[in-house]
């Protein structure tokens, strides 16, 4: 038997679009590749800390069982001036789902990249509580309340380093691949060719909460249509992915993986977890064209 190719994978930031990462380590597992090494912003580092602890097959069950109801009932709003949701929520379910782990008794070398809010700095964390540290790394500004960890304030790593491959580096491994939940635009038809819209009965209050919590994700990631007014929550998220943007093609530049997967930055809104199972598929097959086109 051929031995495994062993991988450092790089797991980038974008909301429910981070599904894709489930898809593609899938497609790791399933054609003869090790991963032995993780780094992932905000979703990739849920994501990829999941998988390092031994959970994403439970994880993956999960998710894709979800509604947009049951999403909605995971966002406990703050009522706080530093974000729209606390997270708590969300975390205490999947702490109560998978358990927490040390990051340095898990079998993968991980790292979930964070950032410094006071000091403008990027931190990756590597030791002590892995939930803890996905928490810190998916405080995405204005939307999660930042989290105060061993006196730093931080907020989603995904602000200063959207695909984060340098942390990867100190492991040895044959290849690292990247994957960004930022590339270009694509028709959803060509995304999701076999989609069937399916209604799903929701209360008038589950609706407008939908609705709300949609136009947030709609704005973060470009759906909307170009409209002549704009409001601060608009132009905040539109700033914040152009800038992520541009850090991430500098980052990528620098860093130069053998393999870069972009997923469309339209394939989802940022809360659309209710979409997992197309979503992993996308990734799965997004990575599969590239392979084949790579001759691997």
């Amino acid at each position: 038997m051929t031995a495994k190719k062993t991988v450092s994978l790089a797991l980038g930031s974008g909301g429910a679009r981070g599904m894709a990462h489930i898809g593609v380590i899938h497609w790791l597992r399933e054609h003869n590749y090790q991963i032995t090494a993780i780094a992932g912003s905000s979703v990739g580092a849920l994501v990829g800390g999941i998988y390092a602890a031994g959970k994403l097959d439970l994880y993956e069950n999960w998710v894709k069982a979800l509604s947009k109801s049951d999403v909605l009932q995971l966002l406990d709003f703050a009522y706080s001036r530093a974000g729209l949701f606390s997270g708590d929520r969300i975390m205490q379910k999947l702490k109560d789902m998978l358990g927490d782990a040390t990051i340095e008794d898990l079998p993968i070398s991980f790292t979930a990249v964070t950032t410094d809010l006071d000091n403008g700095r990027e931190i990756w964390i590597n030791k002590g509580s892995l939930f803890d540290a996905i928490r810190a790394s998916i405080a995405i500004p204005s939307v999660f309340t930042p989290v105060k960890y061993h006196g730093r304030v931080l907020v989603d790593g995904g602000v200063l380093n959207p695909v984060p491959i340098a942390p990867t580096l100190r492991e040895v491994s044959d290849l690292t691949i990247a994957i960004s939940l930022s590339g270009k635009e694509v028709p959803q038809e060509e995304l999701f060719p076999k989609k069937k819209k399916e209604a799903r009965p929701e209360t008038k209050y589950q609706r407008a909460i939908g609705n709300f919590i949609e136009s947030i994700g709609q704005r973060w990631n470009h759906n909307e249509q170009h409209e002549e007014k704009t409001d601060m929550v608009d132009v905040m998220t539109r700033s914040i992915e152009s800038m992520q943007n541009t850090i991430a093609r500098f980052k990528l530049a620098a860093y130069n993986p053998n393999y870069l997967l972009e997923v469309p930055a339209n394939a989802c809104a940022m809360f659309d977890f209710d979409r997992a199972a197309e979503l992993i598929d996308l990734g799965y097959n997004l990575m599969d064209d590239m392979m084949k086109r790579s001759g691997k």
